[in-house]
C-alpha cells in the first residue's frame, strides 16, 4: 500500500515522458537493462551488467544513456508478495535516486514483484533453460519492468 505523498507522486499517463525509455532491473551483483518506446509501447531486453563495482556500473549506464539517449529512466522497485518492503527496496531507491541525480532524468519507480519468474518463462518459451538463463534473465526482468509500465503508466511513481 502507498503512503500520501507515493500516491500523490503517481505519474498520470498524459505526462509519460515521450520517446525512448530506459529500464532498470537492480541488484546487487548484476543489473538488467531494456529499452523501449513510448510511440510503440513496446519493451526489449537491451544489456546486463555483470559488475559489482559502482563506478564501472554507472559508467556503463552512462554510455548506454548517451546512446540511446532516453527522455526517462525506469527501475523495478522490490517489493514482496504482499507489498511490504523488500531487503533491496532501500537499495534500489538509492540507486533511482542516483540516476536522477547523475543523469538530470526523470526516474519512475515500477513495481516489479514476479518479473523475474515472467523473464524465466519467456525465456524458457524461446528455448533458453536452466543456467543458460543467467546471462539473459536480468534484461528480461527489465523488459518485463518497462513493459508492465507501458501497460499501467498510472502505476509509475516518480522519484
Amino acid at each position: 500500500m502507498l503512503d500520501m505523498p507515493e500516491q500523490a507522486a503517481l505519474h498520470a499517463p498524459s505526462l509519460i515522458p515521450q520517446g525512448t525509455l530506459l529500464a532498470f532491473d537492480f541488484g546487487t551483483k548484476r543489473i538488467g537493462i531494456a529499452k523501449g518506446s513510448t510511440l510503440l509501447r513496446s519493451a526489449h531486453p537491451l544489456a546486463t551488467i555483470n559488475d559489482e563495482k559502482t563506478d564501472v556500473r554507472f559508467a556503463k549506464i552512462a554510455a548506454l544513456i548517451e546512446e540511446w539517449q532516453p527522455s526517462a529512466l525506469v527501475v523495478g522497485l522490490p517489493s514482496n508478495d504482499d507489498g511490504t518492503p523488500h531487503e533491496l527496496t532501500a537499495l534500489c531507491r538509492r540507486f533511482a535516486n542516483r540516476l536522477k541525480g547523475r543523469f538530470s532524468l526523470p526516474v519512475l519507480l515500477v513495481d516489479e514483484r514476479y518479473t523475474s519468474l515472467a523473464a524465466s518463462e519467456r525465456l524458457n518459451e524461446q528455448g533458453v533453460h536452466g543456467r543458460k538463463q543467467k546471462a539473459l534473465i536480468d534484461q528480461y526482468a527489465a523488459q518485463q519492468i518497462l513493459q508492465a509500465y507501458f501497460d499501467e503508466p498510472a502505476a509509475g511513481m516518480t522519484v
